[in-house]
Protein backbone atom coordinates (compact mmCIF):
# COMPACT_ATOMS: atom_id res chain seq x y z
CA UNK A 1 0.00 0.00 0.00
CA UNK A 2 2.60 2.43 1.11
CA UNK A 3 3.72 4.71 -2.22
CA UNK A 4 7.74 3.71 -2.63
CA UNK A 5 9.59 7.24 -2.09
CA UNK A 6 10.85 8.94 -4.70
CA UNK A 7 14.32 9.27 -3.98
CA UNK A 8 16.29 8.18 -1.02
CA UNK A 9 17.31 11.34 0.95
CA UNK A 10 20.49 12.73 -0.30
CA UNK A 11 23.17 14.21 2.08
CA UNK A 12 24.32 16.80 -0.39
CA UNK A 13 22.69 17.47 -3.67
CA UNK A 14 24.15 19.76 -6.17
CA UNK A 15 27.40 20.30 -4.67
CA UNK A 16 30.28 18.31 -3.99
CA UNK A 17 29.54 15.03 -2.09
CA UNK A 18 30.56 15.03 1.33
CA UNK A 19 33.74 13.17 2.47
CA UNK A 20 33.79 10.73 5.34
CA UNK A 21 37.11 10.39 6.52
CA UNK A 22 38.02 10.42 10.06
CA UNK A 23 41.36 12.14 11.64
CA UNK A 24 43.66 11.31 14.55
CA UNK A 25 42.88 15.15 15.50
CA UNK A 26 39.39 14.86 16.54
CA UNK A 27 38.60 14.09 19.68
CA UNK A 28 39.34 10.77 21.91
CA UNK A 29 35.54 10.23 22.78
CA UNK A 30 32.71 11.79 20.75
CA UNK A 31 29.22 12.55 21.87
CA UNK A 32 27.11 8.65 21.82
CA UNK A 33 25.57 8.32 18.63
CA UNK A 34 27.03 11.92 16.58
CA UNK A 35 30.64 10.27 15.55
CA UNK A 36 33.21 12.92 14.48
CA UNK A 37 33.96 12.14 10.87
CA UNK A 38 36.80 14.95 9.05
CA UNK A 39 35.89 14.98 5.56
CA UNK A 40 39.16 17.65 4.99
CA UNK A 41 36.65 20.55 5.00
CA UNK A 42 33.26 19.46 5.59
CA UNK A 43 31.67 17.67 8.68
CA UNK A 44 28.68 15.00 8.05
CA UNK A 45 26.23 16.35 10.45
CA UNK A 46 26.87 20.16 10.12
CA UNK A 47 25.95 19.17 6.65
CA UNK A 48 22.90 17.64 7.51
CA UNK A 49 21.77 20.40 10.20
CA UNK A 50 22.46 22.54 7.54
CA UNK A 51 20.56 20.78 4.79
CA UNK A 52 17.50 20.49 7.55
CA UNK A 53 17.31 24.23 7.67
CA UNK A 54 17.21 24.71 4.37
CA UNK A 55 14.25 22.25 4.05
CA UNK A 56 12.18 23.90 6.16
CA UNK A 57 13.11 27.48 5.54
CA UNK A 58 11.73 26.20 1.96
CA UNK A 59 8.99 24.69 3.52
CA UNK A 60 7.94 27.63 5.25
CA UNK A 61 8.39 30.33 2.53
CA UNK A 62 6.46 28.09 0.25
CA UNK A 63 3.86 28.40 2.61
CA UNK A 64 4.10 31.90 3.06
CA UNK A 65 4.66 33.00 -0.90
CA UNK A 66 3.99 30.19 -2.96
CA UNK A 67 6.21 28.01 -4.36
CA UNK A 68 6.84 30.32 -8.00
CA UNK A 69 7.84 33.40 -5.72
CA UNK A 70 10.26 31.70 -3.23
CA UNK A 71 13.85 33.31 -4.40
CA UNK A 72 17.29 31.51 -3.15
CA UNK A 73 17.50 34.62 -0.95
CA UNK A 74 14.38 34.17 0.81
CA UNK A 75 15.23 30.50 1.43
CA UNK A 76 18.84 31.12 2.90
CA UNK A 77 16.77 34.12 5.12
CA UNK A 78 14.70 32.04 7.02
CA UNK A 79 17.75 29.09 7.01
CA UNK A 80 19.98 32.10 9.03
CA UNK A 81 22.49 30.40 6.53
CA UNK A 82 24.58 31.71 3.50
CA UNK A 83 24.26 31.46 -0.39
CA UNK A 84 26.98 29.52 -0.59
CA UNK A 85 26.19 26.80 1.91
CA UNK A 86 23.05 26.58 -0.20
CA UNK A 87 24.99 25.97 -3.34
CA UNK A 88 26.89 23.58 -1.76
CA UNK A 89 23.94 22.00 -1.12
CA UNK A 90 21.76 21.80 -3.90
CA UNK A 91 22.09 23.01 -7.60
CA UNK A 92 18.84 25.32 -7.70
CA UNK A 93 15.82 26.76 -6.12
CA UNK A 94 13.59 23.41 -7.57
CA UNK A 95 16.44 20.81 -6.68
CA UNK A 96 15.76 22.48 -2.69
CA UNK A 97 12.05 22.21 -3.29
CA UNK A 98 12.19 18.82 -5.05
CA UNK A 99 14.08 17.05 -1.91
CA UNK A 100 11.17 19.07 0.93
CA UNK A 101 8.89 17.10 -1.41
CA UNK A 102 10.85 13.80 -1.32
CA UNK A 103 10.77 13.88 3.17
CA UNK A 104 6.93 14.79 3.28
CA UNK A 105 6.40 11.71 0.17
CA UNK A 106 9.09 9.53 2.31
CA UNK A 107 7.57 10.38 6.34
CA UNK A 108 3.64 9.16 4.96
CA UNK A 109 5.64 6.37 3.15
CA UNK A 110 6.67 5.22 6.38
CA UNK A 111 3.55 5.71 8.38
CA UNK A 112 1.82 3.59 5.68
CA UNK A 113 4.94 0.99 5.52
CA UNK A 114 4.28 0.77 9.79
CA UNK A 115 0.44 -0.41 9.14
CA UNK A 116 1.60 -3.76 7.86
CA UNK A 117 -1.93 -3.50 5.20
CA UNK A 118 -0.77 -5.99 2.84
CA UNK A 119 -2.75 -9.58 4.53
CA UNK A 120 -5.97 -6.84 4.25
CA UNK A 121 -8.52 -6.27 0.86
CA UNK A 122 -8.70 -3.85 -1.42
CA UNK A 123 -10.99 -2.05 -0.11
CA UNK A 124 -9.88 -1.70 3.60
CA UNK A 125 -6.12 -1.47 2.35
CA UNK A 126 -7.58 1.83 0.07
CA UNK A 127 -9.79 3.13 3.59
CA UNK A 128 -6.65 2.92 5.79
CA UNK A 129 -4.33 3.91 3.84
CA UNK A 130 -6.22 6.94 2.82
CA UNK A 131 -7.15 7.84 6.34
CA UNK A 132 -3.74 7.97 7.14
CA UNK A 133 -2.49 10.02 4.76
CA UNK A 134 -5.38 12.51 5.19
CA UNK A 135 -4.53 12.66 9.02
CA UNK A 136 -0.91 13.42 8.12
CA UNK A 137 -2.37 16.64 5.91
CA UNK A 138 -4.31 17.54 8.62
CA UNK A 139 -0.82 17.27 11.37
CA UNK A 140 1.46 19.44 8.70
CA UNK A 141 -0.74 21.64 6.58
CA UNK A 142 2.25 22.54 5.51
CA UNK A 143 3.33 19.48 4.20
CA UNK A 144 0.04 19.58 2.52
CA UNK A 145 0.24 22.65 0.58
CA UNK A 146 3.90 21.35 -0.28
CA UNK A 147 2.37 17.69 -1.84
CA UNK A 148 -0.81 18.96 -3.35
CA UNK A 149 -0.92 22.50 -4.20
CA UNK A 150 2.80 23.49 -4.86
CA UNK A 151 3.70 20.14 -6.30
CA UNK A 152 1.72 21.16 -9.57
CA UNK A 153 3.31 24.60 -9.45
CA UNK A 154 6.74 23.01 -9.74
CA UNK A 155 9.26 23.24 -13.12
CA UNK A 156 10.02 19.55 -14.65
CA UNK A 157 11.89 17.68 -12.32
CA UNK A 158 9.32 18.18 -9.40
CA UNK A 159 6.45 17.44 -12.55
CA UNK A 160 7.85 13.97 -13.33
CA UNK A 161 8.22 13.14 -9.54
CA UNK A 162 4.64 13.69 -8.84
CA UNK A 163 3.91 11.65 -12.22
CA UNK A 164 5.87 9.02 -10.24
CA UNK A 165 3.59 9.10 -7.07
CA UNK A 166 0.81 9.42 -8.83
CA UNK A 167 1.07 6.50 -11.50
CA UNK A 168 1.94 4.31 -8.06
CA UNK A 169 -1.52 5.58 -6.81
CA UNK A 170 -3.14 4.55 -9.79
CA UNK A 171 -1.99 1.54 -9.77
CA UNK A 172 -3.54 1.04 -6.15
CA UNK A 173 -6.86 1.70 -7.34
CA UNK A 174 -6.83 -0.10 -9.91
CA UNK A 175 -6.30 -3.05 -8.00
CA UNK A 176 -10.17 -2.39 -7.45
CA UNK A 177 -10.67 -4.49 -10.57
CA UNK A 178 -9.84 -7.30 -8.92
CA UNK A 179 -11.90 -7.07 -6.14
CA UNK A 180 -14.79 -7.69 -8.21
CA UNK A 181 -14.86 -10.17 -10.96
CA UNK A 182 -17.01 -8.34 -13.32
CA UNK A 183 -15.13 -5.57 -13.22
CA UNK A 184 -11.51 -7.68 -14.24
CA UNK A 185 -12.48 -6.48 -18.06
CA UNK A 186 -12.75 -2.99 -16.54
CA UNK A 187 -11.14 0.04 -18.43
CA UNK A 188 -7.51 0.43 -16.60
CA UNK A 189 -8.32 4.53 -16.95
CA UNK A 190 -10.91 4.42 -14.24
CA UNK A 191 -8.20 4.35 -12.06
CA UNK A 192 -6.80 7.66 -13.33
CA UNK A 193 -9.97 9.03 -13.06
CA UNK A 194 -10.66 8.35 -9.16
CA UNK A 195 -7.18 9.17 -8.09
CA UNK A 196 -7.84 12.57 -10.41
CA UNK A 197 -11.23 13.54 -9.13
CA UNK A 198 -9.62 13.12 -5.40
CA UNK A 199 -6.82 15.15 -5.82
CA UNK A 200 -9.03 17.84 -7.21
CA UNK A 201 -11.41 17.90 -4.06
CA UNK A 202 -8.27 17.53 -1.80
CA UNK A 203 -6.50 20.82 -3.83
CA UNK A 204 -9.88 22.79 -3.61
CA UNK A 205 -10.06 22.62 0.01
CA UNK A 206 -6.02 22.83 1.18
CA UNK A 207 -5.46 26.20 -1.40
CA UNK A 208 -8.66 27.58 0.28
CA UNK A 209 -6.84 26.52 3.85
CA UNK A 210 -10.37 25.23 5.06
CA UNK A 211 -10.61 24.52 8.78
CA UNK A 212 -12.40 21.70 8.05
CA UNK A 213 -10.39 18.49 8.71
CA UNK A 214 -9.20 16.92 5.77
CA UNK A 215 -9.72 13.42 7.41
CA UNK A 216 -13.88 13.91 7.82
CA UNK A 217 -13.56 13.65 4.10
CA UNK A 218 -12.68 10.17 3.97
CA UNK A 219 -16.15 8.88 3.85
CA UNK A 220 -17.35 10.53 0.91
CA UNK A 221 -13.84 10.01 -0.74
CA UNK A 222 -13.66 5.97 -0.02
CA UNK A 223 -17.76 6.68 -1.78
CA UNK A 224 -16.41 7.77 -4.61
CA UNK A 225 -13.19 5.63 -5.15
CA UNK A 226 -15.00 2.01 -4.39
CA UNK A 227 -18.03 3.11 -6.84
CA UNK A 228 -17.14 2.25 -9.90
CA UNK A 229 -15.68 -0.84 -9.09
CA UNK A 230 -18.12 -2.23 -5.91
CA UNK A 231 -21.20 -0.43 -7.29
CA UNK A 232 -23.79 1.89 -5.34
CA UNK A 233 -24.27 0.09 -2.51
CA UNK A 234 -20.98 -0.14 -1.20
CA UNK A 235 -20.28 3.07 -1.85
CA UNK A 236 -23.17 4.25 0.88
CA UNK A 237 -21.87 1.98 3.03
CA UNK A 238 -18.57 3.68 3.06
CA UNK A 239 -20.04 7.26 3.09
CA UNK A 240 -22.15 5.98 6.27
CA UNK A 241 -18.91 4.20 8.11
CA UNK A 242 -17.63 5.59 11.46
CA UNK A 243 -14.61 7.10 11.04
CA UNK A 244 -11.33 5.32 12.55
CA UNK A 245 -9.59 6.17 15.45
CA UNK A 246 -7.04 8.65 14.99
CA UNK A 247 -3.37 6.92 14.57
CA UNK A 248 -1.00 6.56 17.11
CA UNK A 249 0.51 9.53 18.80
CA UNK A 250 4.27 8.78 18.54
CA UNK A 251 5.94 6.93 15.47
CA UNK A 252 9.44 7.74 13.94
CA UNK A 253 7.56 8.56 10.91
CA UNK A 254 5.98 11.54 12.75
CA UNK A 255 8.90 12.66 14.38
CA UNK A 256 10.67 12.91 10.94
CA UNK A 257 7.73 15.11 9.39
CA UNK A 258 8.06 17.34 12.73
CA UNK A 259 11.87 18.12 11.75
CA UNK A 260 11.18 18.50 8.26
CA UNK A 261 8.95 21.23 9.07
CA UNK A 262 10.78 22.41 12.23
CA UNK A 263 14.42 24.30 12.40
CA UNK A 264 16.18 22.06 14.21
CA UNK A 265 18.00 25.16 15.65
CA UNK A 266 15.48 27.30 16.01
CA UNK A 267 16.02 30.04 18.64
CA UNK A 268 19.89 29.01 18.97
CA UNK A 269 21.74 32.14 18.77
CA UNK A 270 24.73 31.05 16.71
CA UNK A 271 26.12 30.44 13.45
CA UNK A 272 26.62 26.74 13.04
CA UNK A 273 30.43 26.33 11.96
CA UNK A 274 32.61 23.25 11.68
CA UNK A 275 34.88 24.82 14.59
CA UNK A 276 32.05 25.66 16.94
CA UNK A 277 30.36 22.17 16.08
CA UNK A 278 33.85 20.37 17.21
CA UNK A 279 34.62 22.89 20.33
CA UNK A 280 30.94 21.85 21.48
CA UNK A 281 31.77 18.36 20.39
CA UNK A 282 34.81 18.26 22.70
CA UNK A 283 33.14 20.00 25.75
CA UNK A 284 30.44 17.97 25.55
CA UNK A 285 32.58 14.56 25.23
CA UNK A 286 34.75 15.96 28.69
CA UNK A 287 32.98 18.28 30.73
CA UNK A 288 35.06 20.30 32.77
CA UNK A 289 38.08 20.73 30.31
CA UNK A 290 40.28 23.38 30.35
CA UNK A 291 40.72 25.68 27.41
CA UNK A 292 44.50 24.23 26.21
CA UNK A 293 42.09 20.85 26.52
CA UNK A 294 39.34 21.74 24.69
CA UNK A 295 41.90 23.76 21.94
CA UNK A 296 43.87 20.33 21.79
CA UNK A 297 40.73 18.20 21.07
CA UNK A 298 39.39 20.07 18.54
CA UNK A 299 42.64 20.34 16.54
CA UNK A 300 42.84 24.61 17.89
CA UNK A 301 46.56 25.00 18.63
CA UNK A 302 46.60 28.86 18.98
CA UNK A 303 45.64 29.52 22.75
CA UNK A 304 44.06 33.47 21.42
CA UNK A 305 41.66 31.68 18.93
CA UNK A 306 40.16 29.11 21.47
CA UNK A 307 40.21 31.42 23.81
CA UNK A 308 38.17 34.41 21.96
CA UNK A 309 35.70 31.13 20.88
CA UNK A 310 35.40 29.71 24.23
CA UNK A 311 34.33 33.22 25.54
CA UNK A 312 32.12 34.01 23.06
CA UNK A 313 30.15 30.71 22.80
CA UNK A 314 29.75 31.33 26.75
CA UNK A 315 28.23 35.15 25.74
CA UNK A 316 26.01 33.18 23.33
CA UNK A 317 25.04 31.07 26.37
CA UNK A 318 25.82 27.96 24.61
CA UNK A 319 28.76 27.11 27.34
CA UNK A 320 29.53 28.05 30.83
CA UNK A 321 32.32 28.72 32.51
CA UNK A 322 32.09 27.13 35.75
CA UNK A 323 35.68 27.43 37.02
CA UNK A 324 34.72 31.21 37.23
CA UNK A 325 34.73 31.44 41.19
CA UNK A 326 38.40 29.60 41.47
CA UNK A 327 41.87 31.26 42.10
CA UNK A 328 43.30 33.60 39.48
CA UNK A 329 45.66 31.44 37.38
CA UNK A 330 43.54 28.45 38.00
CA UNK A 331 41.97 26.82 34.28
CA UNK A 332 38.87 27.33 33.15
CA UNK A 333 35.80 24.91 33.35
CA UNK A 334 33.73 24.60 29.98
CA UNK A 335 30.57 22.51 30.35
CA UNK A 336 27.31 22.95 28.34
CA UNK A 337 24.09 24.78 28.98
CA UNK A 338 20.67 23.57 28.02
CA UNK A 339 21.10 25.35 25.16
CA UNK A 340 24.65 23.81 24.38
CA UNK A 341 22.99 20.21 24.78
CA UNK A 342 20.38 21.24 22.30
CA UNK A 343 23.13 21.65 20.06
CA UNK A 344 24.11 18.40 20.67
CA UNK A 345 20.80 16.37 20.66
CA UNK A 346 20.12 18.21 17.32
CA UNK A 347 23.57 17.49 15.86
CA UNK A 348 23.02 13.55 17.08
CA UNK A 349 19.71 13.33 15.74
CA UNK A 350 21.00 14.20 11.91
CA UNK A 351 24.14 11.95 12.52
CA UNK A 352 21.34 9.11 13.60
CA UNK A 353 19.64 9.47 10.67
CA UNK A 354 22.44 10.05 8.67
CA UNK A 355 23.92 6.41 9.67
CA UNK A 356 20.16 4.76 9.39
CA UNK A 357 20.62 6.09 5.13
CA UNK A 358 23.93 4.75 4.84
CA UNK A 359 22.72 1.33 6.29
CA UNK A 360 19.64 1.15 4.63
CA UNK A 361 20.52 2.64 1.10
Amino acid sequence: MAVRALVKPRVAGGGAKVASVGSADGPQRAVPGWHLEIPGGSHPQLVEVQRSRLLSATIRAVEELGSQNVTVADITRLARVSRRTFYELFADREECFLAALEGAVASIEGELAALDLEGLGWCERVRIGLWTILCFFDRQPALARVCVVESLRGGSKIFDAREVVLARLVAIVDEGRDANTRMRDGAAITAEGVVGAVLAILYSRVSRRESEPLSSLLGELMGMIVLPYLGPQAARKEQKRPLPELPSAQTENRVSADRLVGDPLEGVPIRLTYRTIRVVECVAAKPGSSNRQVGDAAGISDQGQISKLLARLERKGVLINAGRDRHEGEPNVWELTAIGERVVRSIGSQARELQQDKASA
